[in-house]
């Protein structure tokens, strides 16, 4: 080790503890007030707290079961399934068996045996064994070992590393704002016809004048209720200029990938409203353009239609790439741009009404599915507002996306500068105080 630091197993600096569930069979152990993390909970962790679990269970479940309550800063960290996903307790709560509880000795920083589990992943996928499942047994962290600089370099790394995460969980949690006030908006213009309601009734829309003129003063009776003045019922192939399915499951598989090239979306991809641009396979162009017919682009509306149903995204201008390729689980529409517009239709999509027209020709037997997605998709029928007006609402949603993508650019490369410090500073190859030097110049 640089700097003559030693390495120790993970038992010599931490407590460790396995979770438990309450029997399912007894409804009063459920819904309680306390939390209770699963290895799915660990796993889809956006950031290094985890805040929210699926499910909570009450004093007495915990009073009957092998289930613990743990204090915030704990490390977490999935034993089996998803093996080595980890991140730490914003406040106390209780975990189920999938995951172990990991609380730092006198002589370690809580927020430091995170980073330096973290940057020993490989090294658990190595120690991890199991018939059907990998699985970390107890005495893994009997063998796992991390350096263990004094607990003064300790805490100096752990602030370091954690201002770097702490400003991209903020950055995301603006994000997460900024797409609240988007869906707000489009739920008070287009759902709740607010500004039409309220010049009805005579008073102010509160809207600016150019925009507030864009709004009828009130309603008229249409097949799918009462309606804004002037707005119009119109299905979902009027508005599109092509609906059409991914390729075959055959077409795009583990041999067909290559290392660079276009990229193919896949369910990962589609978790908020703009694509996320992260971790792709890749296929070759040739192979893409045999695929044509699955190729999008930028504008592009994205939706799955089997396994994670629901889930809809679009591409937009600020995309890493020009042209993708769908996944065979996936469909697409691309807008009439003369009638419609992306952001419209796709902020529809993730309404409650839009999701409930998405959902409503699921089938129920096998994996989840929307039955003949293509055609159905065609057949939905929409309150659609003037061209002007869906302008409008355009260029603030554009505004507030833009931020976001910023946002999500910084966050990317803090990651990327805190990925590339983590290794350096646990070797101690760079000291703490020539940090600041490297973040500026990675961040330039």
């Amino acid at each position: 080790m640089e700097c003559g630091w030693g390495k120790v197993t993970i038992s010599q600096v931490a407590s460790i503890y396995i979770g438990g569930t309450p029997s399912r069979s007894v409804p009063e152990y459920w819904g309680g007030e306390i939390k209770w993390a699963s290895a799915r909970d660990v796993a889809n962790c956006a950031s290094r707290y985890i805040r929210d679990t699926q499910e909570s269970i009450s004093t007495l479940g915990l009073r009957n079961s092998a289930a613990k309550v743990l204090d915030k800063d704990t490390t977490l960290i999935t034993a089996r399934g998803t093996v080595g996903a980890i991140c730490m307790l914003a406040e106390s709560m209780a975990f189920n068996q999938t995951c172990y509880g990991l609380v730092a000795k006198q002589n370690t920083d809580p927020t430091y045996l995170y980073y330096a589990l973290k940057a020993s992943l490989s090294e658990i996928a190595t120690i991890s064994y199991g018939t059907v499942f990998n699985t970390i047994t107890m005495s893994s962290f009997d063998v796992l070992k991390i350096p263990h600089p004094p607990l003064a370099e300790q805490r100096a790394i752990a602030h370091i590393l954690g201002t770097l995460d702490d400003k991209i969980e903020l950055n995301r949690q603006m994000n997460q704002t900024l797409e609240a006030m988007a869906q707000a908006l489009f739920k008070s213009w287009f759902v709740d016809f607010e500004p039409v309601c309220a010049k009805a009734q005579g008073r102010d829309s509160g809207l600016p004048k150019h925009i507030d003129a864009l709004f009828p003063e009130s309603f008229e009776e249409s097949d799918l209720g009462d309606i804004p003045a002037g707005w119009e019922i119109v299905s979902i192939e009027d508005l599109s200029k092509r609906v059409a399915m991914g390729p075959f499951g055959s077409s795009i598989k583990v041999s067909t990938f290559v290392q660079s090239g276009i990229p193919v979306i896949s369910g990962q991809h589609l978790n908020h409203t703009m694509l996320e641009d992260n971790d792709y396979n890749f296929v070759s162009p040739e192979h893409a353009e045999r695929l044509r017919n699955s190729n999008i682009f930028r504008g592009d509306i994205v939706f799955t239609h089997a396994g994670n149903i629901g889930q809809v995204a679009y591409i937009p201008d600020t995309s890493r790439y020009e042209r993708y390729v769908i996944s065979q689980r996936q469909f697409y529409m691309r807008c009439d741009l003369a009638k419609t517009s992306p952001l419209f239709i796709v902020y529809y999509f993730k309404s409650p009404e839009g999701q409930h027209m998405l959902l409503a020709n699921t089938s129920s037997t096998g994996v989840p599915s929307i039955a003949q997605p293509v055609s159905y998709l065609k057949t939905i029928k929409l309150r659609v507002p003037t061209k002007p007006l869906i302008d409008e609402f355009d260029k603030l949603i554009h505004a507030l996306h833009s931020r976001m993508s910023k946002n999500s650019e910084e966050s990317k490369t803090l990651a990327d500068i805190r990925d590339t410090l983590l290794p350096k500073l646990l070797s101690g190859e760079i000291r703490v105080k020539d940090t600041e030097k490297f973040i500026k110049e990675g961040i330039t």
